[in-house]
């Protein structure tokens, strides 16, 4: 009678998940595996759905192509650069909110607004702000000739200059989200850990190392592995900064070189497209393994 109940309640466990493992089988799985079988398939053609041969040369050509490698340099200096800045910023911001009684949830709110803000309208108010024209030099380089340097051209100049307004872009844009986290997370750590402290005399410092960080560390791990995905999903953002052409920009992503490769200038090769999204993958997929490891000695649940 006891196994007919388990058996019983086991089957309308699994009903229940089925819409949802329907809907990621559909919309997910499938076209993994196709997209995985499209990258060894050799001059496909999508018009008439043929191919000459089987192999590794799509990854090949791919892993030598010289706007593939850039992308790759780009997405990785985002990741590096953004990811820390951004989950150290609004941890330090959210610290002050917390400890800010009156008008917290007027602040929270206008920390906020930026994330409910359209991603190219932001877009193009940064590059408003540091693009330079024939009748400004942009708002930014009013700035720096206020101080005495001379005007840059963030938009379309150095390298350096333009992928310092993508990080910090990056930064603005992603900063919001991870605000309301990490201030939702403080709010939820146990009163009584402070209240001890503050009898043993103990500082803040030593306080917030010591209680407040492994306390919030499962949110700051979620933010990290979030962030890191999300940075190496980046495209519209550049699109926004930069234009369309983002490889004469010398600033594709990962993304845009897979999207060029089926629609872009250089498009209707969808085996090289598979190809490196496939290596997008599997770069995504290593580098979370690699925090889920780290996790399990520095996060706290």
């Amino acid at each position: 009678m006891m196994r007919k109940k388990l058996k019983s309640s086991s089957i309308k466990g699994w009903l229940y998940l089925l819409p949802a493992l329907l809907f990621l089988g559909i919309f997910m799985v499938y076209p993994l595996i196709d997209v995985f079988v499209y990258s060894f398939e050799e001059g496909y053609n999508s018009a008439s759905q043929t191919y000459f041969g089987v192999g590794s040369y799509n990854y090949s050509y791919v892993l030598h192509d010289p706007y593939f490698l850039q992308a790759v340099k780009n997405t990785f200096l985002l990741v590096i650069i953004t990811v820390p800045l951004s989950t150290g910023i609004a941890l330090l911001i959210s610290v002050g909110l917390n400890s800010i009684k009156p008008l917290r949830n007027l602040f929270q709110t206008v920390y906020f607004l930026p994330y409910v803000t359209n991603t190219l309208a932001v877009g193009l108010v940064f590059m408003i702000l540091f693009k330079k024209t024939a009748y400004s030099d942009g708002f930014i380089n009013l700035i720096i000739n206020w101080f005495g340097g001379s005007s840059i051209d963030f938009i379309e100049g150095p390298y350096w200059a333009k992928m310092f307004v993508l990080c910090f872009y990056t930064i603005w844009v992603v900063m919001p989200f991870k605000i309301l986290i990490l201030t939702s997370a403080l709010a939820s750590v146990n009163q009584e850990y402070y209240n001890a402290a503050k009898v043993d005399g103990t500082s803040k410092f030593r306080t917030f190392m010591r209680i407040t960080l492994p306390m919030i560390s499962p949110m700051i791990f979620y933010l990290i592995i979030t962030g890191f995905i999300g940075a190496f999903k980046a495209y519209s953002d550049v699109v926004a900064l930069f234009g369309t052409n983002l490889n004469a920009a010398e600033m594709n992503t990962i993304v845009g070189y897979v999207y060029d490769m089926l629609y872009g200038d250089s498009g209707g090769y969808p085996s090289y497209a598979s190809a490196a999204a496939i290596l997008l993958f599997a770069i995504v997929l290593t580098i979370t393994c690699i925090n889920l490891l780290i996790s399990k000695k520095n996060v706290h649940y």
